[in-house]
């Protein structure tokens, strides 16, 4: 693969090469020492398993929304090369008004090139930069290493070493939010959020949350963090299973739990109440008290099978149960004051204000790591998994297993509280 490179830094021992730069990320430290080594073959191998990303002007963005814009800029060792420059996300800066940035990988590079005349500039002016000349044969090599390499990353538990928070408090309301980042490989420290870039980050929250304007995503991310979002239900039902625990001092019974919601439930229809004790302007009929009986003994069941299952595979203690459903929203929230800066609903002091606002009531409400996560990943799966024990589950018992284990995991390097 032809390439021009920048004069060699670093050197190399018997053992590899040995870094004088402190690399973003483990990508950026791979690009490094591939390019020390001259090993452009494995240079391409850590691109094609990179995300890309590829500035333009917001107006470009908003003038044409789901559209992508390519600008070559001058660069390299010659006036006349044109290249279009990449960055690797460890390298990108802090997220501003304007410009954006859109996501690609290699394969979509190799596919959507605009000309062959200009070459690919990969993180310029830094120790791991290189310059690829993109022409269809060399295209076709790029679709070579992105076809060896699984796309999208998954399940990978993944640091920014510089230029993001490590320990303290930010750190802390980043981590809240680790395991949707372990499952999409995403870089858990990174408050400077451009995720999948400015267009796709503005589809995520129109798909998911039908979020369209800034407005809208304070509404919800206020909603998150009062622990809201979820459903009222389910934590009308975990109360009184915490109520029980704490006033008998032990293991509640099922059956226990199950006749006294269905008591509670009862009494509150008679006194014209909701199960959040808001008082009603119609009262319910029996009808529609015992319709609400029966969905509560179906929600008990749900959630035991789920601990039992959790228990089984290690995300629950033996004799543990899940206390409310809270941290799901928390862990959400941390998540979406970054997916609203990455499609700039907000900036990014607002943004860390409001991972520190989740971190802060996370520790109010749990007092572990293991118990945050067993409670987050109960909240999903009762609202997506329909006890499928599928993918939305086995998702986030990986990144579980990942955050509980890996010696480089913030949830083993930063107290819960």
């Amino acid at each position: 693969m032809g390439a021009w490179n920048a004069e060699k830094q670093g050197t190399s021992g018997p053992a590899g090469p040995v870094p004088s730069w402190q690399a973003p990320s483990d990508t950026e430290r791979a690009l490094y020492e591939a390019k020390l080594r001259g090993d452009w073959a494995a240079y391409f191998d850590v691109l094609a398993g990179a995300d890309l990303y590829h500035a333009m002007s917001r107006a470009q963005a908003d003038s044409k929304p789901g559209w992508v814009f390519y600008n070559a800029v001058p660069w390299g060792p010659r006036p006349d090369f044109r290249c279009l420059v990449f960055l690797t996300d460890g390298m990108l800066p802090a997220p501003a008004a304007d410009p954006v940035f859109f996501e690609a990988d290699l394969e979509q590079l190799a596919q959507d090139w605009p000309q062959d005349d200009e070459w690919l500039a990969i993180n310029p002016g830094t120790p791991c930069e290189a310059f690829f000349p993109a022409t269809a044969a060399h295209r076709q090599a790029w679709r070579r290493h992105a076809g060896r390499m699984p796309n999208p990353r998954r399940n990978e538990l993944r640091t920014l070493w510089s230029g993001g928070p490590l320990h303290g408090p930010v750190a802390h309301g980043l981590a809240c939010g680790a395991l949707l980042c372990v499952n999409n490989a995403s870089l858990w420290n990174a408050m400077g959020w451009h995720g999948t870039g400015y267009v796709r980050e503005r589809r995520r929250l129109e798909e998911w949350w039908e979020i369209t304007s800034r407005e809208e995503w304070l509404h919800a991310k206020e909603g998150l963090l009062k622990g809201r979002m979820s459903s009222p239900f389910w934590g009308f039902v975990l109360r009184i299973r915490s109520t029980l625990a704490r006033d008998f001092g032990g293991v509640v019974e099922v059956d226990h739990w199950r006749q006294v919601t269905s008591r509670v439930i009862r009494h509150r229809a008679a006194e014209e109440t909701t199960p959040d004790g808001v008082t009603r302007t119609t009262p319910h009929s029996d009808s529609e008290t015992e319709a609400q009986v029966a969905g509560a003994q179906r929600l008990i069941g749900r959630i035991t099978r789920y601990e039992a299952r959790f228990r089984a595979d290690g995300l629950l203690a033996e004799g543990r149960f899940v206390r409310t459903v809270e941290a799901w929203d928390y862990g959400r929230a941390s998540k979406m004051a970054r997916w609203g800066l990455g499609a700039r609903y907000c900036d990014l002091a607002e943004a860390e204000q409001t991972v520190l606002h989740a971190g802060q009531v996370s520790k109010i409400n749990y007092r572990s790591w293991e118990e945050f996560s067993a409670a987050y990943i109960l909240g999903r799966c009762l609202h997506f998994d329909e006890e499928e024990f599928g993918d939305w589950y086995e998702d986030m018992l990986k990144a579980h297993r990942i955050l509980t284990t890996d010696p480089n995991s913030p949830w083993l390097n930063i107290p819960f509280t």
